[in-house]
């Protein structure tokens, strides 16, 4: 195995640069595993292959208005941070630019008037920044100053409707960067579908951090490391996906951060565990996958942790020939695209 196998072919213009007009009327490719064959359907069609026995397990992270634009108080200069995660009190860990000039100490203002400050704390040995934020109300400031923190590749600017449209109508939780994108083909209506044809809708969560972009830049994919992300599942969830192991039913991941979720909390009897901490579990081929029986996945960036996971489920052949067909058949791509269903 070696990274330039995980490279692909792909026409800018299948970047899928705002989503579908409705969730679910993205284009599904439905591949099975058991005699390697496609299909074409639409999202909407996936309670077809859905049965009352399964249990579809979804992420329920919320995406923060995490990417914050001020002025340095110190020069006026402009700064663009981007929120990772909460630290102790009001320090939050933070990407910044131009971080070069962001030394501890430099204090931004942001918003129109100045209403959230931003203070430099320290520099972390892995480039970061370690921020200090100062308003009457953060989390309530966050919402009004901050801008939904859309993926690099979608290149344009936020707009009014992306506050919606990159979050999953499940979403319960704020702490993500970034969408389980997966998840975002689902509308209400088609989960009290599912619901009501007796499959078991599971809530678990794992918020999903910057590290979601960062290529594998290693020749020899095994030594990559992937930035570990927070993870929680409820006991109610762990025993909803017990009694679904227990009637023989099927565990329906949607999305990669769900795998993830799943596989890390695993038991040394099989058996997925309620608990929470941190997840930097990296899949790639070959894997042993423990509990995962079928994935709804998006299509995902060349040289990606989350197309090795792909290939590790499907299989490295299956996967490169499925997403040169979806390329042929014109599938739109990534975080606002269309959508795979793994069975």
């Amino acid at each position: 195995m070696k990274l330039a196998d995980f490279d692909f072919d792909l026409p800018p213009e299948l970047i899928a640069q705002h989503p579908a007009k409705e969730r679910d009327q993205a284009r599904l490719l439905v591949l099975n595993r058991a005699d390697s064959s496609i299909q074409h359907h639409h999202f909407r069609d996936i309670r077809t292959f859905l049965g009352p026995t399964d249990a579809l397990v979804v992420n329920q992270t919320k995406v923060m208005p995490a990417r914050l634009k001020g002025r340095r108080t110190d020069s006026g200069g402009q700064v663009e941070l981007l929120l990772i995660r909460r630290q102790e009190g009001a320090c939050w860990l933070a990407m910044g630019r131009p971080g070069r000039r962001l030394k501890p100490g430099t204090v931004v203002e942001i918003g129109q008037d100045g209403q959230l400050r931003a203070e430099i704390v320290e520099r972390t040995a892995e480039g970061r920044f370690v921020v200090r934020l100062d308003g009457s109300d953060v989390e309530r400031l966050l919402e009004e100053v901050g801008e939904v923190p859309l993926p690099p590749y979608i290149q344009r600017q936020p707009e009014p409707d992306d506050s919606t449209r990159y979050q999953t109508v499940f979403a319960r939780q704020s702490g993500a960067v970034a969408a389980p994108t997966a998840g975002l083909h689902f509308t209400r209506e088609l989960l009290k579908d599912i619901g009501a044809q007796g499959t078991a809708v599971v809530p678990v969560l794992l918020h999903v951090g910057p590290g979601t972009f960062s290529p594998v830049r290693s020749e020899d994919p095994r030594q990559h490391r992937l930035e570990a992300e927070y993870y929680e599942v409820a006991e109610t969830s762990a025993g909803k996906i017990c009694q679904c192991r227990q009637r023989g039913g099927r565990l329906v991941a949607v999305g990669t951060t769900v795998v993830r979720t799943l596989e890390t909390a695993v038991g040394e009897q099989g058996e997925v565990q309620a608990g929470s901490g941190w997840s930097d579990t990296f899949i790639y081929p070959p894997y042993q996958f423990k509990v995962v029986d079928a994935l709804v996945t998006n299509f995902h960036l060349p040289r990606s942790s989350l197309l090795f996971l792909v290939a590790a489920f499907a299989g490295y052949e299956f996967t490169m020939t499925a997403y040169r067909q979806a390329v042929d058949q014109g599938y739109r791509f990534y975080s606002y695209g269309d959508a795979m269903l793994i069975l």
